[in-house]
């Protein structure tokens, strides 16, 4: 290999047309620099607003102890569209440095930083300094051939070769040989030993990125081939161009855009601190971004500030997903300020479904007036009664009595009374009513308020409290006793409309119907979500020994449609099915009445194929399972002989079983939910006295610690009850009851913080054996 000092023939047409698609570029470029500008000073005249208010609160003495720690964040995707975007660049002939150019005409533009990072003769190259800074041309040797040159510079940009195969595979392999390339050189091995195979070669191309990328980051670690340093508070980063504008629109045009900074060796970057920009530019190498509430909105205000989208999709995640009664307000604040609507409507619903809990902190009591008084007003808001918000509302302007006593009576007014108990009412009429006001004497804060305790509101409505979940909590197959008929199974498909609260403790739920599943009706069935849609697997469609189903459906809530799937390869009923890693998992069950399976089949939606799974070490039927952070946790179920475990064990499919802590009873036909980081299992049967009898002791698992704790019993039985978690409440559905055989037609809700469970409401049709859980539908069907 030698450096080129004249261009190959050819070259002029080439660089002509690469020229005008160089131009088309620029001006696509400088649209979005001009864009990014704008954001930028938006987003300063916000920055501005927030610091001072920031300023303030730390003059208060806010504490910051209670933040938590950084923990590292990935975003896995990462690689893959790092390097569709470096690729898309290089196709445009963007921020190529390197021309590969074989003895037979061909040239391929390329990025050297990336090419480095798959060949190590150009890794060579680019530590002789003959890239990296301005074009350089490199003439490879006679034996590198067009096809060749190609498939190796495919390879370090989409981590696989399409067209690698016997035909082809002793070009790419010269190519290879040449440049260095180790990695291609094993997929021409692989291929002339024993072909390639589709789904290895996608695998393969994912694990290929990923290596490319570390490659890529060592790189940039020993400053090879940075072709720009970045200036912020005196401090100069060395980056590749190349990859920051694969990463940030604000960097694309930039340096795409044919302005200055496109030239320049140093970048000037103004109003951005060095720690974020250093954080920011490790997650642009790398995927991942250390984050915790001491940092995360200076971090995601940088991100938006650069618009560098893996560092603003991790920001945005993590204050979704971390998102508490302490830094909800906060959140809101800074989603409204640097226009980010979704993010809002989030933590906007946060503090309705958590009112109470964040009343409780001390940055409820800095809301604007306007703010509290559209929270209190909103019928979605959820309180156990309307007395917690009327003790908010007085804890408000009680906070900053003089500038907020002309609030007192527009908020006074959005309490409900009317929804009080007589006892409620009675503790209201306990409070001090009044305020002294300086220069004013004593002024009441109600009103006129009080007058509706015990009377109809004036205009008619109900002053009852209306919720509508955005995701719709759903009921599925089951069956119930018809006095006249006995029992009967159901295709039917209820939701949840609207959860509505009452006077004093009552609670329901507005069910609608959602439709009917396809012939035959089914129940002790799985039901799943998977991207959006319910998957209706297995079950039983009557009573008797041959009526254990292997059916399986999808549908789609969208378009209101059955699709028939492939057969499970077993029958089965009373098992569990679970959602992992864009999988289904059929956990065990029933294959008849008397005899339960110790086999698990997994599903691929892309293929409609099951396939089996490592088996469970002993047959079970009736347990519940459920994915935690990846893993699969199975708790209680029937054993060969059909008595209920105390066992809890994880599950890998192919790794297999291992024991966790047991429970402290035995249960089987129960339901098990993770709420806030733990697991919770409740009703079902247990082996009391040598038969079966109602459990009505509820237990949590920590995972993290491998620990049970108690929690308060159920109030009625639910065995073979539906569940779910619906705004962070375990809801228990339906069932029937051991002693009797009668069926429990109550919901039963469970609250975390408080600690007790509540009646929700009725079951709107089927009462055991039905299965829930939670989707979002379309918005016609919640109108």
């Amino acid at each position: 290999m030698a450096l080129a000092p004249r261009l190959p023939r050819g070259w002029e047409e080439r660089w002509q047309r690469e020229k005008e698609q160089r131009r088309r570029a620029m001006e696509e470029g400088g649209e979005k620099l001009e864009e990014a500008n704008r954001k930028l000073k938006w987003i300063v005249e916000f920055n501005n607003r927030r610091m001072g208010a920031k300023g303030r609160s730390q003059e208060e003495g806010e504490e910051q102890s209670e933040e938590e720690e950084v923990q590292m964040h990935c975003r896995h995707t990462h690689p893959r569209e790092l390097f569709h975007a470096l690729e898309e660049l290089r196709a445009s002939a963007l921020l190529t440095d390197l021309t590969l150019c074989t003895v037979d005409g061909a040239s391929i533009h390329t990025h050297s930083a990336i090419m480095a990072a798959t060949c190590s003769v150009l890794h060579q190259h680019l530590q002789s300094g003959g890239a990296g800074c301005w074009e350089a041309s490199v003439l490879l040797s006679a034996e590198v051939q067009r096809v060749g040159l190609a498939s190796v510079v495919e390879f370090a940009y989409t981590g696989a070769i399409a067209g690698l195969n016997r035909d082809t595979v002793a070009q790419i392999r010269a190519a290879a040989l040449v440049l260095g390339a180790s990695r291609v050189l094993e997929l021409c091995t692989e291929e002339e030993g024993r072909g390639a195979r589709a789904e290895e070669c996608r695998i393969s191309a994912e694990t290929q990125m990923e290596l490319a990328l570390s490659a890529v980051r060592q790189l940039w670690l020993e400053r090879l081939g940075c072709d720009v340093e970045l200036e912020v508070e005196g401090r100069r980063f060395p980056v590749h161009r190349p990859i920051l504008a694969a990463c940030s629109d604000y960097f694309r045009g930039m340096f795409c855009s044919g302005m200055r900074e496109s030239a320049q060796r140093v970048v000037t970057l103004l109003l951005l601190g060095g720690e974020e920009l250093e954080a920011l530019l490790h997650c642009c190498y790398s995927g991942t971004l250390g984050l915790g509430w001491g940092g995360v909105f200076e971090l995601t205000c940088s991100a938006l500030q650069l618009q560098v989208q893996p560092a603003l999709s991790l920001c945005l995640r993590f204050l979704r997903g971390r998102m508490d009664a302490r830094s909800c307000l906060d959140v809101a604040a800074f989603a409204e300020a640097y226009g980010l609507p979704d993010l809002r409507e989030l933590a906007k619903d946060f503090l309705l479904i958590n009112f109470q809990e964040v009343a409780a902190t001390p940055k409820f009591l800095d809301l604007p007036g306007e703010r509290l008084l559209e929270v209190i007003g909103c019928d979605g808001l959820c309180a156990a009664s309307e007395l917690p918000v009327f003790r908010a509302v007085v804890a408000w302007l009680e906070a900053e009595p003089e500038e907020r006593l002309r609030w007192a009576p527009p908020l006074m007014a959005a309490v409900r009374f009317p929804l009080m108990t007589f006892r409620e009412f009675c503790e209201v009429r306990a409070v001090n009513l009044g305020m002294e006001v300086s220069g004013a004497g004593e002024v009441q804060l109600y009103g006129s308020a009080l007058s509706q305790f015990g009377f109809p509101v004036s205009d008619g409505r109900d002053p009852c409290r209306v919720r509508h979940p955005k995701d719709a909590l759903i009921l599925v197959g089951g069956d119930r006793l018809d006095p006249d008929l006995g029992r009967r199974p159901s295709r039917q498909l209820w939701f949840a409309h609207a959860l509505r609260t009452r006077t004093g403790l009552v609670k329901e739920v507005e069910w609608r119907l959602l439709g009917e599943m396809p012939e035959p009706a089914r129940f002790r069935h799985g039901l799943g979500v998977l991207r959006g849609q319910l998957y209706v697997i297995g079950g039983c469609h009557f009573y008797a020994k041959s009526d254990t189903l292997k059916s399986a459906y999808r549908y789609d809530p969208l378009k209101g449609s059955w699709h028939r799937l492939a057969d499970l390869r077993e029958h089965r009923s009373n098992f569990s099915l679970v959602v992992r890693e864009g999988l289904l998992y059929a956990i065990g069950g029933d294959r008849d009445i008397n005899n339960n399976v110790d086999s698990v089949e997994c599903y691929c939606p892309d293929t409609d194929c099951w396939s089996l799974a490592r088996p469970l070490d002993q047959p079970l039927s009736g347990q519940a399972a459920v994915v935690w952070e990846g893993e699969i946790f199975v708790s209680g179920g029937f054993n060969c002989r059909y008595e209920c475990l105390v066992s809890m064990f994880l599950y890998h499919p192919e790794r297999g079983s291992t024991l966790l802590s047991a429970m402290a009873g035995d249960r089987a036909l129960h339901c098990m939910e993770s709420l806030a980081g733990r697991l919770y299992v409740a009703g079902g049967v247990c082996n009391l006295r040598k038969y079966y009898t109602d459990q009505l002791a509820c237990e949590a698992y920590d995972p993290r610690s491998d620990a049970w704790s108690s929690l308060e019993p159920l109030p009625l039985p639910h065995v073979s009850a539906a569940s779910a978690v619906l705004e962070g409440r375990l809801y228990v559905l339906g069932g029937y009851c051991m002693e009797d055989s009668s069926d429990t037609e109550l919901l039963h809700r469970y609250h975390p913080l408080s600690q007790r469970w509540e009646n929700t409401g009725r079951m709107p049709g089927p009462n055991t054996d039905i299965r829930a859980c939670l989707c979002r539908l379309p918005a016609h069907l919640r109108q």
